[in-house]
């Protein structure tokens, strides 16, 4: 994948207005390779929302992460609207199987579908209570086992944590997309994270997108801290291992 390490952030916009999500669309356009409209922002702000990230932000693409989950025909008709609004990405949830996400390939336009395998939120502890088979409490059974349904599927690719980037890149090869979230660089609260690694750690571990929001805009200076990690990306790529 030909990227730059800029190119390989995505910024999550996780604001509740549409004032906030211009001013960082406008001082980060040209620091990242898209922008997160995650559902906090859009149902504060509904669709049209995308379109202004995208005019105030010099057309930078768009990683439309409403994680989708419900019937296949209901997630087809959805995946048709969010094509229509210029999404790059669009993301889904894996846990209902294969029929939900191939209506949803079907459906997605140029829009790319990314399977939502676990969380990086939830711990083996959270999978036990939510009632996952036994075989699959460990977070990595289930991500791998998830990845296979979305490739088998048709889905671009998966988001997944860190901890399970390498696993699903050496398993589906270097064209299926590995979208990892959870970020923090050292030093940083995790928060409701779980499964966490720093921006290096990710792309060495074969992330091609590494999903960024509060190590960049918590920060005294959002654009120093995004060249911090760009650099750190760099370096990931540098140490990649080849799969």
């Amino acid at each position: 994948m030909d990227l730059l390490p800029k190119d390989r952030i995505i910024f999550a916009l996780d604001v509740s207005d549409e004032a906030s999500a211009i001013e960082l669309s406008r001082l980060l356009k040209g620091r990242v390779g898209l922008f997160k409209i995650g559902l906090e922002l859009f149902v504060s702000c509904g669709p049209s929302v995308v379109e202004r990230v995208r005019k105030e932000s010099d057309g930078t693409g768009i990683f439309l992460d409403l994680k989708f989950h419900d019937i296949p025909a209901t997630v087809a008709g959805a995946m048709r609207s969010a094509s229509a609004l210029g999404a790059q990405f669009v993301t889904v949830h894996c846990d209902e199987g294969g029929e939900l996400l191939r209506q949803a390939v079907k459906s997605a336009g140029s829009a790319k579908v990314l399977g939502v395998t676990v969380l990086t939120s939830l711990s083996s502890e959270a999978l036990i209570e939510a009632g996952i088979d036994q075989r699959f409490e460990d977070p990595l059974a289930l991500v791998m086992h998830r990845a296979t349904i979305a490739k088998k599927a048709g889905c671009a690719g998966v988001v997944c944590s860190g901890r399970e980037a390498g696993f699903v890149r050496r398993e589906f090869g270097p064209d299926f997309i590995v979208v990892t979230p959870g970020i923090r660089s050292e030093g940083d609260p995790v928060g409701d994270q779980k499964r966490v690694v720093t921006p290096f750690e990710a792309v060495k571990r074969g992330a091609d997108y590494i999903v960024v929001g509060r190590p960049i805009r918590d920060a005294a200076d959002p654009v120093v801290a995004a060249k911090l990690i760009e650099a750190e990306i760099e370096r990931g790529l540098k140490e990649r291992a080849t799969f």
